[in-house]
């Protein structure tokens, strides 16, 4: 018997993985989306109930980076502008914490960041849409789609920012719908089972041929090396971040600088700071 190597077993638990993968994984919907306008034409005209809606450009894995010092950013799953300059912000979350309000929130704050050149009016911000597409029904009202707008809470009335969130419950079960079919093709691992031919080509391209197959085992990866280099930044942040806080308790103990002298010194908040030495009079 040929004993296999290391080599054709990582082969096989790749293959293995990608036989399961569904849409609803982000890894497979990013390939399937990039840069195709067909497939996210079809996805966001059934979503938003529309057949009129034409789209310009689409991209994965798009960064928006905050300007903020150590302030948070994002990376858009799939990005898309239609030909009104709407802008889309389509996002799989299977767990049902990724699609909490907050995230939305901050989601359609950032994107609203990058619209306005300088000089531009408000009123010329486009319109932008973040939408959660969800394992589960994480709302847990039955409802295909929530729609979450701003709206004036004395009269009911729009508020018409031009903001809007959807939640996709990607549990949802009916064959006779449009979101349904779409939720069930989202959950098959499986071209032949899914009802839509534009999103089924695709799938079976990365899931069924040597090319596409090729192309998802590279994806994992770079996805490998990606995490493993996120790792080793967030370990030697860590070790400089508690050397920067062991020289600041010495210099604390001395008593010699201000606050602000140390917090200069060591790379600190001012804050962090005070908090040590509050904790060594404590």
């Amino acid at each position: 018997m040929e004993t296999k190597t290391t080599a054709d077993i990582e082969r096989e638990e790749e293959l293995q993985a990608i036989s399961k993968l569904r849409l609803l994984d982000d890894d497979l919907m990013k390939l399937v989306f990039d840069k195709n306008i067909e497939a996210t034409e079809f996805l966001l005209n059934i979503i938003l109930q529309r057949e009129d809606l034409k789209v310009l450009e689409v991209v994965a894995e798009r960064e928006y980076k905050n300007a903020m010092a150590q302030g948070r950013s994002i990376i858009i799953d799939i990005y898309a502008v239609d030909s009104e300059g709407k802008v889309y912000d389509i996002e799989i979350q299977r767990a049902s914490e990724g699609a909490d309000a907050h995230r939305a929130r901050f989601h359609s704050s950032m994107i609203d960041t990058r619209m306005l050149r300088e000089r531009q009016k408000f009123k010329e911000l486009h319109d932008s849409y973040v939408i959660f597409i969800t394992e589960e029904d994480v709302i847990g009202a039955g409802f295909s789609l929530y729609h979450v707008e701003r709206t004036f809470k004395e009269t009911g009335a729009a508020f018409g920012d031009g903001s809007h969130i959807i939640y996709v419950n990607g549990g949802y079960k009916n064959d006779e719908d449009p979101i349904g079919k779409l939720m069930h093709d989202f959950r098959c691992t499986s071209s032949i089972d899914m009802f839509y031919p534009v999103l089924a080509k695709q799938v079976k391209y990365f899931k069924e041929t040597e090319g596409g197959k090729g192309i998802v085992c590279k994806t994992f990866e770079e996805l490998a090396d990606k995490r493993a280099e996120k790792v080793a930044k967030e370990v030697a942040k860590e070790v400089a971040e508690e050397k920067a806080k062991e020289t600041a308790r010495r210099m604390l103990a001395k008593g010699k600088l201000s606050y602000e002298e140390i917090a200069e010194y060591t790379d600190l908040p001012v804050e962090e700071v005070r908090s040590l030495a509050d904790l060594q009079l404590a």
